[in-house]
């Protein structure tokens, strides 16, 4: 088996590790409400923070726990090619023949198995976890506390946050009731629930140690610090309150030996939450953009810019025709508040921008030479990487989708100024190829813009996805442009996908 914890990053001697991937080895203060998305179930009542010393929890896990459960995932054997230019000098070919008389080997990676923890959020099967858990699975299997067993589809992922959607075709489900993570405060008791190291249900105790940290060099990211034990196969796993509603999802342990050492991250429901219903609904996860780049404030910064404290983001750079430009920002603002919520740093910043609804005026709260003033901006959206056939837990020979394991995104204007895509080239950016698929076969690879499928131009990723789902074959037609360097506007030429030897 494969363990297929990570670092993510290292800190001070120690490193951050997604927890999920592990080897195999009371009274609320008033009635949840259903809320209108999804039928997910949201409670915003505050939590009640008298002292409650020497209680049990005991009734408080008897309802969360039949809403974890475990997460089994499957990668296929795939066969895939290694360059060894090596290989093709004819001083080797005289002493290993000439079966070694190429510059390219073919490699079988084995199968691989993983494991990790979700949360069922809906009645009906959807299952919140993280990105990393199922990245990369052919197969995804959820095993509930009662031992029943279910293959699972991917509804999407959000790299960005390292949130996932999968479902199970199930019904009447026990489903956790989601708490207003906003209003969690440091000194919280938090009870975090899983699936480490293949044990079943396991539940530890803590509190919240912090909130808004930035620990896994995500694009959006504003994590719950807890010192509640979370250790490899606890990723996607509940983070609950004493009352069981559900504050965070399980995601990674800052630690020196890849245990637990008391540092641990959630991602916060009310991120996650809205991830998952922009996945479920659209199939991709649209955020704000505003244009500007902001730094954080040092207290000599504060007093140079007049401020009573370090709280806010000093604007440095202003990106023409932006959101931003048109609604008059300035290098030297400093943003106090976004769509009327207080912004205490960039990180921050970042998170509100995302979730703006793209197309209506927010307000923001600024800071200009000593005084306040109020600017009024329509967010313009930016789209996600978008996998071209997202379903990744049906097997090839199920699945009607092609172009399996080929990822792709909009052109935007940064895409274009990175690699270097002139105006006229309309398509969609091949983002990932999967190593071993039929695309990367015929030479497919990240930075190739996909102008037709079978003949049908592509004007974005919606057009991509349309254009690969529920294929009438399994043998594809791309028409591709690239930018292989020998002259500024490119080259583009046709190439057959056959995925029919896959099934």
């Amino acid at each position: 088996m494969k363990t297929l914890n990570y670092a993510a990053a290292a800190l001070a001697g120690g490193a951050i590790l997604t927890a999920g991937l592990g080897v195999i080895l009371n009274a609320h203060a008033g009635e949840p409400t259903k809320s209108a998305q999804l039928g997910l179930t949201v409670d915003e009542h505050p939590l009640a923070r008298e002292s409650r010393a020497g209680v049990s929890y005991a009734e408080v896990l008897k309802k969360v726990m039949p809403e974890v459960v475990q997460i089994d995932i499957e990668t296929v054997a795939k066969e895939t090619t290694m360059n060894n230019p090596a290989l093709a000098n004819p001083f080797f070919r005289q002493f290993f023949g000439e079966q070694f008389g190429g510059a390219q080997q073919r490699v079988v990676t084995p199968p691989e198995h993983g494991l990790g923890s979700g949360v069922i959020v809906t009645k009906d099967g959807y299952i919140l976890t993280n990105d990393h858990v199922v990245d990369g699975a052919d197969k995804v299997r959820v095993t509930l506390q009662d031992g029943r067993e279910f293959t699972a589809k991917v509804i999407g992922k959000d790299p960005d946050t390292d949130v996932a959607v999968v479902k199970i075709d199930a019904k009447d489900l026990p489903a956790a009731t989601l708490a207003d993570s906003s209003q969690i405060e440091v000194g919280d008791v938090v009870l975090a629930v899983g699936n480490p190291f293949g044990l079943s249900q396991t539940v530890t105790m803590g509190i919240v140690s912090a909130t808004g940290r930035a620990a896994m060099g995500l694009k959006y990211q504003d994590f719950i610090q807890t010192d509640a034990a979370i250790n490899p196969g606890n990723s996607g796993g509940a983070l609950v309150d004493t009352d069981g509603r559900l504050i965070g999802i399980n995601t990674a342990i800052y630690s020196r030996s890849g245990g637990n050492q008391g540092i641990g991250f959630a991602i916060p429901t009310d991120l996650a939450r809205e991830v998952m219903v922009s996945l479920v609904k659209t199939g991709k996860v649209t955020r704000g953009v505003l244009g500007v780049k902001v730094q954080d404030i040092t207290p000599p910064l504060a007093r140079q810019f007049e401020l009573k404290d370090n709280k806010g983001a000093l604007i440095t750079d202003v990106e023409p025709n932006t959101p931003a430009a048109k609604a008059g920002l300035e290098s030297g603002d400093v943003i106090l508040k976004f769509n009327g919520r207080p912004v205490a740093n960039p990180l921050q910043l970042r998170v509100e921008v995302g979730e703006a609804p793209a197309g209506e005026k927010i307000p923001i709260n600024i800071l200009r030479g000593g005084a306040p003033k109020t600017v009024e901006v329509v967010v313009n959206p930016e789209i996600s990487d978008r996998p071209v056939a997202k379903n990744k837990a049906e097997s090839p020979e199920n699945s009607s989708d092609t172009l399996q394991g080929v990822g792709v995104t909009d052109l935007t204007s940064e895409a274009r100024s990175q690699y270097s895509v002139p105006a006229k080239i309309k398509g969609a950016l091949v983002t990932e190829v999967v190593p071993g698929s039929a695309a990367a076969e015929v030479g497919l690879k990240p930075g190739d813009i996909i102008l037709e499928i079978n003949k049908h131009p592509v004007k974005s990723a919606d057009d991509a996805v349309k254009l690969t789902t529920n294929a009438k074959d399994k043998i594809t037609l791309l028409h591709v442009w690239r930018n292989d360097g020998g002259t500024p506007e490119g080259s583009s030429q046709y190439v057959v996908v056959d995925e029919s030897k896959l099934g």
